[in-house]
């Protein structure tokens, strides 16, 4: 029994041995396999620890991913020792390479356990990364609606390389912020850029603040950090190796990205776009361009109302109603969106809907579910103006009709008049500084450009805003009623006590025969058509009165009351057809600034104690608007009034002869705070006191003119503060400058050129140009010139580095709008800041320049129609590359020859074809 155990025992450690061989044996032959899976392994654990480090910041690891990390370390190590074994196996035993096989087949297990738990360690971590862009709920922009055009022309400037930085610049409650979410949000920007940082600018922003969301946004953990200086570092390393786009919506004031993210415009192909109400910030900010987003078209602002109210504006009731509605909102979407909420509501009830547009209507006075968010968000751009003086000008400019235009100077003398401009000693100090207000006013959208450029209007929105701000101040009553279909004078509880009456464009015939208005500073009756007479005792009581504007009205004559207007500063009268003469009682305003009785028939002789001997009266006209009916009557002023003078600050508008050229009307639409203009009307030849004028004038109007066949007569050399000049229906003109007759630059500081029916005009150029003629040209019109075939002679274009604007319409003998034969060597660079070209009605048009040579690089619009001989466009591939919109017909497109394909591809995109 024993032998038998011991037999046993024997067996089984054999047995043992045998397998314990047999295992050696197979780790021996797999000792190639196992090495190179232990290798591929390893390199897959490298790959996955150096995914980790590049992607995780140290700012990031938590303790047990730095614990993985270095035992990766570890493991590589021992890695390489087994590979190290590897190398000398030849020198090893059998038994040996049978332990390294196995060594390296427990390794290789443990590598990729490793691996695993470190993927599971990036996978956790990886949701603590921040993510690409962080998509905004937002309104959904229509397919070409105004706000997506806006949307596509800004991904046009983030697809440009040489741009960095980009404003979107537009009034309050423009969208600005819903185009900026439709943008972040856009799959287009998110293949641009790896990650897209979104931050709201709040007004109360610091740069902490503004840091700390940054690092939120980043997920960058900075606690202990204080210095503004040491997180913008911690930003900067994060951001160094990515295309990142900063977006900042409501940028209130600069912001200094340098400081409070450590990061410049030399980063990675990395940009900025901002939106702000200031388009100075923009300009601080030092933006490469800005979008100017305007309100609404009508046409957008119903489909957005639409969309928001839904299936109950279809109601053949209600819909004329709710297009009113819109009308109220003036294309504001912040304001139609409130409003198409509380519209919502009405369902399909067409009283309810009636009685909600009443009430918009009187918003300013009635309280309307909505109203007081977007009167608050209106008013910060009023709270926020700088002083006493902006808030002033800009309620004082809701005395005039919602919408309507008005012009800048007159707008500016009635502030200077009401004592609103401060630190001014004399008007054109004042009109000066009126400037600066009403372009401030401008910049914070409180106030609008109009299509005319020396206009300003007030939409309805803001008007709205300032009539309620005025009704509750204490210190004012107003009586505010322009427009409004009135046929008599309102009654006098009304105007009883008023600081201000407007009560201009009605149909007042009659006037009360007295009234008490001590109080009164300005009183607006102006184009009230019916009003034939002023009362004898209607200013008696109007002792504090600044400004009285009449023009437009039918008076026959002024009442001998105006004497107690001893506060008057301005007196408008122009345009009163019917208005014979000044009554001897105007001695008494002792005060008056500005006067303008163009277009009356007052006799100048009769007059002659302003216009000539300077009357007392006069002693502080410092503006002066006035026809003189012949250049005799010109003469007599120059030589005789002490308005003339040398030291004189007085600005002037004078007509010399009667015209009826609604183009002549250009010259006073044109904006400047220098505004001199002289109009010369069916003249004959050179006047020697022309001359003189001329050298003190800004804008210059030839019109009808005969016995002179180029500007040059008029003494081109003198006329150094011309800015723009007209020349219309000017039948012997042959060429606008005649540079043989001047050895010098003339018209340095020129900048807009209107010529319209000049039927003998062949050039605007002759002869040499001198180097600096011409050279702040900025536009170009030229219309009816039906001889003209040589717009830019010899010379002449390359002076001409500020144009930007080129209009020529109904030349009929014009062939190329730049000759190749006057420009042979034009270089790629010429005319570098033309941005529209509008080409009309040119029938024997076929090219605007010979090849594609040029560059174009400031070219934004083209307008082409009836040029039916035009086949060819002066573009490629590469040039003009800040072209947006091309506009012309169906049919002339069509007929155009290509170059090659891809021009015609990239140009098809920005056609406006009807």
């Amino acid at each position: 029994m024993a032998a038998e155990t011991l037999a046993a025992t024997a067996g089984i450690e054999v047995y043992r041995d045998g397998k314990c061989i047999i295992k050696r044996i197979v780790y021996w032959m797999d000792l190639k396999r196992n090495y190179k899976k232990l290798m591929q392994e390893a390199g897959d654990l490298r790959a996955t620890k150096d995914a980790i480090c590049t992607e995780i910041s140290r700012f990031r690891l938590t303790e047990d991913m730095r614990v993985w990390i270095a035992r990766t370390g570890m493991i590589e190590e021992e890695v390489i020792e087994l590979e190290t074994k590897h190398e000398k196996k030849q020198q090893w035993r059998l038994d040996c390479l049978s332990n390294l096989s196995r060594d390296m087949t427990e390794k290789c297990n443990q590598v990729r356990n490793h691996r695993e738990e470190g993927k599971l360690q990036k996978m956790t971590l990886a949701m603590e990364l921040p993510e690409p862009v962080r998509k905004i709920h937002t309104l959904k922009l229509q397919e070409n609606s105004s706000l997506h055009k806006v949307v596509r022309h800004v991904l046009g400037f983030l697809d440009d390389e040489k741009i960095r930085r980009i404003a979107i610049c537009g009034m309050v409650g423009t969208a600005k912020t819903t185009i900026m979410e439709n943008l972040n949000n856009h799959e287009k920007v998110s293949k641009m850029f790896d990650m897209i940082i979104w931050v709201s600018v709040t007004k109360e922003w610091s740069e902490r603040k503004l840091q700390d969301a940054i690092l939120q946004r980043l997920k960058l953990d900075v606690q202990g950090l204080t210095s503004i200086e040491e997180a913008a570092l911690i930003i900067s390393e994060e951001l160094k190796e990515k295309k990142y786009l900063i977006v900042l919506d409501e940028v209130w004031d600069m912001v200094d990205l340098n400081k409070i993210m450590g990061i410049n415009d030399n980063q990675k192909d990395s940009k900025v776009l901002l939106a702000s109400r200031y388009d100075g910030v923009c300009y601080d900010m030092e933006v490469d361009e800005i979008v100017d987003v305007q309100p609404l078209s009508l046409n957008d602002a119903w489909k957005m109302f639409k969309e928001k109210v839904g299936h109950p504006i279809s109601h053949p009731l209600i819909e004329p109603i709710a297009r009113h509605v819109v009308e109220e909102c003036h294309g504001l979407p912040l304001l139609i969106d409130r409003v198409a909420r509380t519209f919502r509501k009405k369902d399909k009830n067409v009283s309810r809907w009636e009685d909600g547009l009443k009430r918009l209507q009187r918003w300013d006075s009635v309280k309307i579910e909505g109203m007081d968010e977007v009167l608050e968000r209106l008013e910060i751009c009023y709270e926020d103006l700088k002083d006493g003086e902006q808030k002033e000008c800009f309620l004082y400019a809701a005395l005039y009709p919602e919408e309507s235009e008005i012009y800048v100077d007159y707008l500016i003398e009635c502030w200077r008049a009401e004592g609103f401009i401060n630190h001014a000693n004399n008007f054109k100090q004042a009109r000066d500084r009126g400037h600066t207000v009403l372009n401030e006013l401008i910049k914070v959208s409180l106030l609008e450009r109009s299509n005319k450029s020396k206009c300003v209007k007030m939409n309805k929105v803001f008007r709205k805003m300032a009539l309620k701000i005025l009704s509750q101040s204490a210190n004012s009553k107003i009586l505010v009623k322009p427009h409004e279909e009135l046929e008599d004078f309102p009654r006098k509880e009304e105007w009883e006590l008023a600081n201000r009456i407007s009560l201009m464009d009605n149909g007042v015939s009659t006037l009360p025969k007295s009234v008490d208005c001590h109080d009164l500073l300005t009183l607006l009756l102006q184009r009230n058509k019916y009003l034939t007479s002023i009362p004898e005792l209607f200013f008696m009581s109007m002792c504090h009165l600044q400004v009285l504007d009449l023009h437009g009205t039918r008076i026959l004559a002024l009442p001998f009351s105006l004497s107690n207007l001893i506060s008057l500063k301005a007196l408008y009268l122009n345009s009163c057809p019917d208005l014979i003469e000044i009554t001897a009682s105007v001695e008494a305003l002792k005060h008056l600034e500005v006067l303008d009785i163009r277009k009356t028939k007052i006799n100048l002789i009769k007059f002659g104690s302003l216009i000539c001997k300077g009357g007392g009266y006069a002693k502080k006209l410092t503006s002066l608007r006035f026809c003189f009916p012949e250049v005799d009557h010109l003469d007599l002023f120059v030589k005789h009034s002490p308005l003339w003078e040398k030291d004189s600050c007085l600005t002037f508008q004078f007509s010399v002869g009667c015209h009826d050229s609604a183009f002549a009307q250009i010259l006073e639409s044109i904006d400047n705070p220098t505004h001199n203009i002289l109009k010369l009307v069916n003249g004959q030849g050179v006047d020697p006191v022309i001359i003189k004028v001329l050298m003190e004038t800004n804008a210059f109007g030839l019109i009808g003119h005969k016995g002179v066949s180029s500007l040059s007569a008029f003494g081109i050399e003198k006329m150094n503060k011309m800015f723009n000049c007209l020349i219309d229906r000017c039948h012997e003109i042959k060429t606008i400058f005649d540079g043989h007759k001047t050895s010098e630059a003339v018209l340095k500081w020129l900048e807009n050129l209107y010529i319209k029916d000049v039927p003998k005009l062949e050039s605007i150029w002759e002869g040499p140009v001198c180097a600096g003629s011409l050279a702040q040209l900025a536009s170009i019109t030229l219309c009816k010139c039906l001889e003209l075939k040589k717009i830019f002679s010899h010379g002449m274009i390359q002076q001409l580095l500020q144009l930007k604007h080129l209009r020529v319409e109904e030349c009929y003998q014009i062939e190329e709008i730049i000759m190749e034969s006057e420009n042979a060597q034009l270089v790629p660079e010429a005319l570098p800041k033309l941005k529209t070209l509008i080409l009309l009605d040119l029938p024997r048009l076929t090219r605007i320049w010979a090849n594609d040579s040029l560059e174009w690089p400031s070219l934004q619009g083209i307008e082409i129609s009836m040029c039916d001989m035009l086949k060819i466009l002066p573009f490629n591939q590469v040039n003009a590359t800040n072209l947006q919109s091309i506009k012309g017909q169906q049919s002339w497109w069509g007929d155009l020859v290509w170059e090659d394909d891809a021009t015609k591809q990239r140009l098809q995109s920005l056609c406006i074809l009807d």
